[in-house]
């Protein structure tokens, strides 16, 4: 009788991205996350070309990411203040080659010169918004005001290490998995990469805010809530719209 050979289960492959095409290749992971699968509306409100075809489509969208990639700064010790990652795993209709499963972003925040990238909560000094949404003006500020909430208590905690040391944090700032490849460890091992990070860069402390879909995975590796979800303050015009929850979490400074 023929023994039955038990499935080898593989594990993502970690890397840091390096050129452009795979940023491109890993801003469809966040379409397949964050748009198809939990119709995000901040996300899609901040990537409004996402599911169009076309030049001005998803193309579009995913050049605004490459643009940020290209932008990366570093601090005093020569490490990059913004990492892109990928997680990838061997493509079976492709022999030796390898598709992207996951992405995610992480970024080091202080208001210290030389040691890491200040934080804002100001969106049209990242976005060009005329762009995004030509003549919309309620758009505009929508966004603004949403980005301002999402981020002001992420603002506070990095002007609050100032004093500190180090005085910055890793943030993670996205983090996104193909759901075709979820409960493959591959946001697990994206989030692990980032903290093993800070603590090579001298204990920082990491932070994030989490969906209801990602918490658990971050409460899992360290991060714990910090208050209630966030509280967005908009306009009565946007009252009614959807807006997902996301709650602050931090790992905690480590000794």
């Amino acid at each position: 009788m023929a023994q039955q050979l038990k499935p080898v289960k593989l594990d993502p492959q970690i890397e840091v991205i390096d050129r452009p095409e795979d940023v491109i290749e890993a801003f469809d992971c966040a379409c397949k996350a964050f748009g198809e699968q939990t119709h995000d509306a901040i996300w899609t409100a901040m990537n409004p070309e996402w599911d169009k075809v076309g030049p001005a489509g998803r193309p579009r969208a995913a050049a605004r990411l490459v643009e940020q990639w290209h932008r990366t700064t570093y601090d005093r010790e020569g490490n990059p203040n913004i990492v892109f990652l990928k997680a990838t795993f061997p493509d079976p209709a492709e022999n030796g080659r390898r598709v992207i499963a996951g992405l995610a972003i992480w970024a080091q925040l202080s208001v210290v010169e030389g040691r890491g990238d200040p934080p804002s909560d100001d969106l049209r000094s990242s976005l060009d918004l005329e762009a995004l949404y030509p003549g919309n003006e309620a758009e505009q500020r929508y966004l603004c005001q949403v980005n301002r909430s999402f981020a002001k208590r992420r603002c506070e905690v990095v002007k609050e290490k100032a004093t500190s040391q180090p005085p910055s944090v890793m943030y993670l700032q996205l983090c996104a998995s193909d759901p075709a490849y979820q409960r493959k460890g591959v946001a697990s091992k994206l989030v692990q990469w980032g903290l093993d990070e800070a603590s090579r860069r001298g204990g920082l402390e990491a932070i994030t805010e989490a969906s209801s879909m990602g918490r658990h995975v971050y409460a899992r590796l360290g991060f714990h809530g910090e208050g209630p979800d966030t509280e967005y303050q908009v306009d009565s015009e946007f009252q009614s719209r959807e807006r997902p929850p996301n709650l602050f979490m931090r790992t905690g400074a480590k000794q």
